[in-house]
């Protein structure tokens, strides 16, 4: 069986239960802590495991897969039933690019680690801590909005099912509503979140539904 260590709140865990998910795949979780007074992730033996000490880990029989957007793309060539990209080329390099607005362009930003570093380094508050976040996720969030305005509402972005953009969008819609970002200037992906939340793959891997949610 695949074995997923990872955090309920980690966006990069998030995507992966979703592709196990939408996949069928049974899996076994095991909690990796990442709050600051655990930091389980930072121990020597989790370190053996990813020397990046971050989670997702994956482990298969093709051994510990690491980074999730690499992961995505492992699950799609190993369990091919079930795509996570659309079979037109453009249409894959699309879904592809509307993904990594969220994992290149948003998320290494707004990840803990950095959050650390402005509030231990640079003396950054909670309101400037809050700032700095929701701006980057609007910055991302509006590039990815204009990229699908050509695109019908009230469904998914690439036919009758999801996609990596919806795997990875939704985790940080999840996000940004956590740290109470306003979204009304996205009225697209608000409807792509809803859309796809509505399917039980999504809800599932959702944070609250996780055995070490607190």
């Amino acid at each position: 069986m695949l074995k997923l260590h990872g955090y309920w709140r980690s966006s990069a865990a998030y995507r992966l239960r979703i592709a196990l998910n939408l996949k069928g795949l049974a899996y076994e979780q095991v909690s990796v802590n990442l709050a600051p007074v655990a930091s389980e992730q930072m121990t020597p033996a989790f370190k053996a495991m990813n020397p990046a000490q971050r989670v997702p880990v994956l482990e298969t029989e093709d051994g510990k897969l690491v980074q999730s957007m690499a992961v995505l793309e492992w699950l799609e060539e190993r369990y091919p039933d079930t795509p996570l990209l659309p079979q037109d080329l453009g249409e894959r390099q699309m879904a592809r690019a509307l993904g990594n607005i969220i994992a290149c362009d948003i998320h290494p930003l707004n990840n803990l680690s950095v959050l650390k570093v402005l509030r231990e380094d640079f003396g950054a508050d909670k309101q400037a801590v809050s700032h700095w976040y929701g701006d980057w996720i609007k910055r991302g969030f509006a590039a990815f909005e204009e990229m699908i305005s050509g695109q019908s509402d009230g469904g998914f972005l690439f036919g009758g099912q999801p996609s990596i953009a919806e795997i990875c969008l939704v985790p940080q819609v999840y996000n940004a509503r956590r740290f109470e970002v306003d979204l009304s200037a996205f009225p697209k992906l608000v409807a792509l979140d809803a859309t796809s939340l509505a399917l039980d793959a999504f809800d599932k891997a959702a944070p609250q539904n996780q055995p070490d949610a607190s």
